[in-house]
């Protein structure tokens, strides 16, 4: 069988067609064709041709409202329509049947919703840009971290749900006295571990998770990606940064100690006396061994906003209390959009298209 070498216009042209499961299994045929499809020029031409929606879900809180489910709102912005200045697509979950807060999302535009009402424990699953929307209902787990997982090739969606133990009823009610005071002496604590899977529909209990109580996650949203969720957790004792990673399909958790350069003592020290305005990128590839792949100079008005992720390969997303920053470190051009008078606490990525989904097998 005959091989063809396609130019990357080519490319270009046939990628940006397809529709969006499509062009994301096209990514495994080679680097060069997953490289194209995460570059910002793709993916707003993609977005344009396909009627896809891309961009980030805003959990935005109003300021001075003291009812806690009126304080939350949810905005959509893009910067996927070449020229147009990235505006503020309000309220995009005013479908759901009350004011709720985003737990968690993945990149196909499914996210997970709670409304956090006293007594109940349920979930709204959804997809904003159809609008479809089921209930989740979920055991009486007092979660505190929930993550949704999927990958580019499958339909299936995990949940997971993590909740801290409660010190002395689990202890009393699940160990011995002798494994109590091991726990107790070795500082040991356990992360209570919750699984929802999409094609069964069944919540089921995993085994937990073992930290220690020096251990504590930096940010509760998690970063769903390649087939997994993955958070920062900080070791007090070690004073050191840790990735911590769920895989949804072999339902284990790994971690993997951060580059020693990265090092948090170290970090700051560099961080502020000499690369303020610097933003290095390392890669962990499949050996497990970390790799800077570049080295990005920042605008000057980025200079007091936070690094959240990257929009596409060249194009970071940086946020403060009040606004988020498309930043492309390439061409140095800096997006500012703003929510009035709403502080913007989470951001999530979502790249998705217009067809209804059947949330529950039948």
């Amino acid at each position: 069988m005959e091989s063809y070498d396609f130019s990357n216009d080519v490319l270009l042209e046939i990628f940006s067609r397809a529709d969006l499961k499509t062009m994301k299994k096209c990514r495994v045929l080679s680097k060069e064709c997953k490289d194209l499809t995460y570059e910002s020029t793709f993916m707003g031409l993609h977005s344009q041709r396909t009627s896809t929606m891309v961009g980030y879900l805003l959990q935005c809180m109003k300021i001075f409202v003291y009812d806690w489910r009126d304080r939350f709102t949810s905005n959509f912005v893009s910067i996927a329509n070449s020229g147009i200045e990235p505006k503020l697509t309000r309220n995009v979950l005013n479908f759901l049947p009350e004011q709720a807060q985003i737990v968690a999302a993945v990149n196909e535009g499914l996210v997970l919703c709670s409304p956090r009402i006293y007594g109940e424990n349920w979930f709204y699953i959804c997809k904003p840009s159809t609008q479809n929307m089921l209930v989740l209902r979920s055991n009486p787990l007092r979660f505190k971290i929930v993550g949704l997982s999927d990958t580019d090739c499958s339909d299936d969606t995990h949940s997971v749900s993590v909740s801290e133990s409660d010190s002395e009823s689990d202890l009393d009610s699940e160990y011995s006295d002798e494994e109590v005071n091991d726990r107790v002496v070795s500082n040991e604590k356990l992360w209570h571990c919750e699984i929802f899977d999409s094609k069964s529909w069944e919540w089921k209990q995993s085994d937990d998770l073992k930290l220690t109580y020096d251990d504590f996650f930096k940010n509760e949203q998690g970063v769903s990606a390649c087939g997994g969720i993955h958070w920062l957790i900080s070791n007090r004792e070690q004073d050191k940064d840790i990735v911590l990673s769920f895989d949804g399909n072999k339902e284990e958790w790994t971690m993997a100690s951060l580059p020693n350069s990265l090092r948090r003592k170290e970090y700051l020290k560099v961080s502020f006396k000499t690369r303020a305005q610097m933003v290095d990128v390392w890669v962990l590839n499949y050996e497990h061994i970390w790799i800077r792949k570049h080295t990005m100079n920042l605008n000057k008005e980025c200079y007091l906003t936070r690094f959240h992720s990257f929009y596409s390969a060249d194009t970071l997303l940086m946020k403060d209390i009040w606004s988020v920053y498309f930043y492309n470190f390439k061409t140095q051009k800096f997006n500012r959009v703003t929510a009035d008078n709403q502080e913007t606490d989470a951001a999530y990525f979502i790249q998705t298209d217009f067809e209804s989904v059947q949330l529950k097998p039948e």
